[in-house]
């Protein structure tokens, strides 16, 4: 999200308006519903995960330990645990 000076894009009494609510400062806008997208659509990083993610349970279900894992990955074997939990579910 990039901010944007409210002067270059609404009309000056919209400007007012804000201003009498808040003088100064920084607003979020959020986008509507319409709009929405969910976490990742506009990045590789959701599949990059999910791939991530079935061969860590892969390479635990082939033995390799969950300390390995943890260090292969930079990850806690907390995390790693988590991750071969959720993956058996999906199976």
């Amino acid at each position: 999200m990039k901010y944007e000076k409210a002067q270059n894009i609404l009309p000056h009494g919209i400007i007012e308006l804000i201003q009498k609510y808040m003088d100064g400062g920084y607003i979020y806008i959020p986008r509507k519903d319409e709009n929405k997208r969910s976490w990742g659509e506009n990045t590789e990083t959701k599949s990059y995960l999910k791939e991530r993610d079935r061969e860590i349970f892969n390479k635990y279900s082939a033995g390799i330990s969950v300390k390995c894992l943890a260090e292969e990955y930079f990850l806690t074997e907390g995390s790693i645990r988590r991750i071969i939990r959720n993956q058996k579910i999906y199976d």
